[in-house]
């Protein structure tokens, strides 16, 4: 402020040009400012005020005043001292976004922080488990080896279909034959490139397979010899129609029943048997026959038959697997890949081992679904078309696969005449059985109830697992099932309760 002519004259500048003039504007924009300091920091504070003061560009306003009582009196407009808060604002609204994503990213970094040992965990094991197949990587989907046992499969497939192709010589043997060259020409394509998947073609070997022995191994009559066979499979099966309590007590919850299966059979021809498992409820030696269905109900008039010195002998049984077929008993070596049949007249055990790569026993593949049944790996069932071996194979991934069973009476030998391979996991299956030269596979529904839910057709090698027939029953546990082609009936035994069925096409 200076006097000038008996007028005074005062100078206001906006923003700070010289010590004295400064004080007010700086007092009037800090009194703006530090209004809300519980909200703003002191430091922000400081950053908004540089902001704004270097914002703009200094103004000053010149005022003519009067001098009064030696004062100088002058009126000032105040409207250029107008508070920036348009600007402030917006300056103060980037500050507050910029702190909330600086917490939100300090926030990240420390979770980043505590979950990066554990990704380096999770990274080391997944690297430890990957270490066996880093070979696919450096050699290619498959190997030599596995390649030079895919060409030995199919040369034997080629050599049993020119076989059957010169037997009979029809549509079927011709297609054949033309599917296996072209899966031949696949064969000679993956050795030079890895353009071919190695599942699929394996997959279309194991169905030209099946198909072939279906060729070979079913009669052209079989379907007309057994009418209820024509009407193709099960319809439905009954509720229980007998349900008794094994001569051996309940304890023994492990083991296999039901009445003699072979339709054409002299001796043992309306006889009943039991064939318990009296130690650990996985191994046995000795069979119990009835000669009559009332002698079974009453528990009368039973012979015992003891085809193993000890339960650890060769020719004991292992699991729940037999079959009285005729005047011999048919079931599952101890620990072996083998099927036994014991002769209840000579008292003579014959042997056949099973085929295929890594044949399952000593509970390796046995049924389970629910729970598995301890040493069910091999299962030895008849029906119409003879004696049947169900089992698993490492070189069928686990799954069913299913053999056929011949006695040669002349040579007094038991054989394999065909094998198929399916795609069902056995230990995803309950029980199985076979009806019309049909598997039948069953699954755990509840505590009283089983389920029908799949079937294979040798005839064709088709399957179905579309299938709801339901099985009632008394007990929680399936020890073994068993379809039996003089009644048409089914035999189960269930955790120590022997039950019966009807089946229904």
């Amino acid at each position: 402020m200076r006097s000038q002519s008996g007028k005074c004259v005062f100078v206001v500048n906006e923003y700070i040009r010289e010590n004295r003039g400064g004080g007010v504007i700086i007092s009037v924009l800090a009194a703006s400012v530090l209004v809300s300091p519980t909200f703003i920091s002191p430091a922000v504070n400081m950053l908004l005020l540089l902001l704004l003061l270097s914002s703009g560009v200094g103004k000053a306003q010149r005022v003519m005043g009067q001098k009064n009582n030696g004062s100088c009196v002058c009126e000032v407009n105040s409207k250029m001292w107008s508070f920036p808060a348009a600007s402030y604002g917006a300056v103060l609204q980037q500050v507050q976004s910029c702190e909330g994503s600086l917490k939100s990213l300090q926030e990240k970094v420390e979770l980043s922080s505590q979950r990066l040992p554990e990704i380096l965990a999770l990274i080391k094991n997944l690297t430890d488990r990957l270490e066996p197949h880093q070979y696919l990587h450096d050699q290619g989907l498959y190997t030599d080896l596995s390649l030079h046992l895919l060409s030995q499969e199919l040369s034997q497939l080629e050599t049993d279909i020119v076989s059957i192709h010169s037997q009979l010589n029809n549509t079927q043997t011709r297609t054949l034959s033309k599917e296996v060259g072209k899966l031949r020409a696949d064969v000679v394509r993956m050795k030079m490139s890895d353009t071919i998947n190695m599942k699929t073609v394996k997959e279309k070997l194991r169905y030209l397979k099946n198909t072939a022995e279906s060729c070979k191994s079913i009669p052209k009559d079989f379907r007309g010899q057994h009418p209820h066979c024509l009407k193709g499979l099960m319809s439905n099966i009954s509720d229980p129609v007998t349900t008794k309590v094994s001569p051996y007590g309940k304890s023994y919850i492990s083991g296999s029943w039901g009445k003699q299966a072979q339709v054409d059979s002299e001796g043992q021809r309306n006889s009943y048997w039991v064939q318990p498992l009296l130690n650990s409820h996985i191994w046995g030696n000795t069979l119990r026959v009835y000669q009559t269905h009332e002698d079974f109900m009453a528990s009368a008039n039973h012979r015992d038959f003891t085809f193993a010195p000890s339960y650890t002998h060769a020719d004991a049984i292992e699991g729940p697997s037999a079959a009285l077929y005729g005047e011999a008993l048919y079931y599952h070596c101890y620990r072996s890949a083998d099927v036994c049949r014991y002769d209840l007249n000579s008292n003579t055990v014959k042997r056949v081992t099973l085929p295929g790569t890594g044949v399952g026993f000593n509970n390796k593949f046995p049924y389970c679904y629910y729970d598995c049944r301890a040493n069910t790996d091999v299962d030895i069932e008849a029906d119409e078309m003879g004696l049947w071996a169900l089992y698993a194979t490492v070189g069928n991934h686990g799954n069913l696969v299913v053999s056929r069973l011949i006695w040669d009476n002349e040579a007094e030998t038991l054989n394999v005449s065909q094998t198929w391979e399916t795609r069902i996991f056995k230990r995803a299956v309950s029980n199985a059985f076979m009806v019309c030269g049909v598997l039948y596979a069953t699954r755990y529904v509840d505590e009283y109830s089983e389920e029908v839910f799949y079937a294979f057709d040798t005839a064709t090698g088709k399957e179905d697992n579309s299938l709801a027939l339901p099985m009632e029953k008394v007990a929680k546990g399936v020890a073994s099932l068993s379809y039996n082609p003089t009644n048409r009936m089914i035999y189960m035994y269930n955790d120590g309760y022997l039950l019966a069925y009807q089946a229904h096409f």
